[in-house]
């Protein structure tokens, strides 16, 4: 399988062969991120079927894309395969994600 891999500002900050997809985003298993280049974030947000979502900024090189990657910590019973799991936005490149596993609800 070939690898998704996640790239903001020129750095590697994830890449994995066990994504999953949901809704058109990867989400990377969390033994699978860069963690030098996340700080957690304040915000929050709700899905009404995957549950709460928390954020973090991405940091490469001294500058921060607020609020770019979110994880569901305990999704609701639909979402379970991704607890952990991170995705992105914000002008993070995610590249390979034809490659993950679609998610089944």
């Amino acid at each position: 399988m070939a690898k998704t891999e996640a790239r903001w500002n020129g750095k590697l900050i994830a890449a994995s062969d066990n994504c999953i997809l949901v809704e058109g985003n990867a989400y990377f298993p969390p033994l699978d991120l860069k963690r030098e280049f996340f700080a957690d974030s304040d915000h929050t947000s709700v899905c009404s079927w995957k549950g709460d979502a928390n954020y973090f900024d991405v940091v490469v090189d001294g500058k921060t894309n607020a609020r770019a990657a979110w994880i569901y910590n305990a999704p609701k019973a639909a979402a379970k395969p991704i607890t952990g799991y991170v995705a992105f936005w914000n002008g993070v490149q995610v590249t390979g994600a034809e490659h993950a596993k679609p998610l089944q609800r």
